[in-house]
């Protein structure tokens, strides 16, 4: 009888054992790093009534974190600023420093998912970029604000909440770089700023991937298109990156708009045309004696949506040239200038903005 009852008391006390190791396992919090940047999220008015007029990259990320106290309740989190910039001054430089702050961080296994806070102006090409070049699966989401948190209408609160509760989702992961604003979860390489003043700045032409609703995430498709850990491009062997430029089209063009931007050392022009990614006539043989230097014309359109259709308004393949497919001309200039750290054939370009 004694050893039975010694027998039932250790099986007891191993499922007692079990249970807490579940239980722990089943309360924990994810481990989810804060990395700021500066941006309106960060940014302070002179009033509550300055929705609008501003000043940006003001608050350091420790008062930010601390203006959220909800975020305990969801995440382990932890601050570091990286810059304090509004997002219009972020150069192919501080990319490059980002994106190897950010693989360093996925790399460690005591953090789950990263947010960056960014500036709007810019978020859309900085979460493609990290999209394309960090190899990981884990979470890596980018949050701003359309007002500074001063403001008496400040989305900044929420918004990073959000973003926090979507870096600590294990059905985040897998699904390259994200940005959340305004309740939705939008592909790093979809997502474009389409509004200046309102707090649905972001917008995806094949729409969002999911919202997050009362700190919880609802997910409704999945990006198709290469990134991330599936990635050819590795920010471990970018050190810099090559100078592309965007020309932007309208009804009078003049070749020097081209040729300025060669003669800077631009290795690739984008081609901002009108509709289908139009070139006026009068500018056919500029565009193709560039080419014929070695610079790389890429033909995307200022037309927010649709895509670019090869062989449609040009003879793309006649030409050697290259068409952006369904990326804008900002995030064509990002694709381009990772591509051409591995190839300058146009080909190859092609092959990758199908793919990416």
């Amino acid at each position: 009888m004694h050893y039975q009852r010694t027998f039932k008391n250790l099986v007891a006390g191993f499922a007692l054992a079990a249970w807490a190791v579940l239980a722990a396992a089943q309360t924990a919090k994810p481990n989810v790093v804060i990395l700021a940047t500066g941006g309106t999220i960060a940014g302070a008015g002179a009033t509550t009534a300055n929705s609008a007029s501003y000043a940006a990259a003001k608050v350091p990320v420790d008062k930010l974190i601390a203006g959220v106290p909800e975020l305990k309740d969801v995440a382990n989190v932890t601050g570091e600023q990286v810059f304090q910039i509004a997002s219009e001054a972020f150069t192919n430089e501080k990319l490059v420093q980002l994106a190897k702050r950010v693989a360093q961080l996925a790399a460690q296994p005591g953090v789950d998912g990263i947010v960056i806070t960014h500036g709007t102006d810019t978020a859309e090409e900085t979460a493609y970029f990290l999209s394309l070049v960090v190899h990981t699966d884990k979470p890596i989401v980018l949050v701003a604000s359309m007002r500074p948190s001063t403001s008496m209408s400040a989305d900044g609160m929420l918004n990073l909440y959000d973003a926090v509760v979507v870096a600590g989702d294990k059905a985040s992961r897998g699904k390259g770089t994200l940005l959340v604003m305004n309740d939705e979860i939008h592909s790093g390489r979809e997502a474009t700023k389409r509004v200046n003043i309102k707090t649905n700045a972001f917008y995806s032409q094949w729409g969002p991937l999911g919202m997050v609703v009362e700190g919880k995430t609802y997910w409704f498709r999945n990006p198709v298109k290469t990134h991330t850990s599936q990635s050819e491009f590795d920010i471990a062997n970018i050190d810099t990156l090559p100078m592309v430029q965007i020309v932007y089209a309208t009804g009078q063009m003049y070749p020097e708009m081209y040729e300025g931007a060669m003669k800077l050392g631009a290795k690739a022009i984008i081609h901002a045309g009108t509709g289908n990614g139009s070139v006026a006539n009068y500018m056919v043989d500029t565009m193709r004696g560039m080419r014929a230097k070695g610079v790389q014309i890429i033909r995307s359109a200022r037309v927010p949506d649709g895509f670019v259709l090869r062989n449609g308004e040009q003879p793309d393949d006649k030409y050697d040239w290259v068409v952006a497919h369904d990326l804008n001309p900002q995030k064509a200039r990002i694709l381009a200038a990772v591509a051409l750290t591995k190839t300058n054939d146009a080909k190859e370009l092609q092959r990758i903005f199908w793919q990416y």
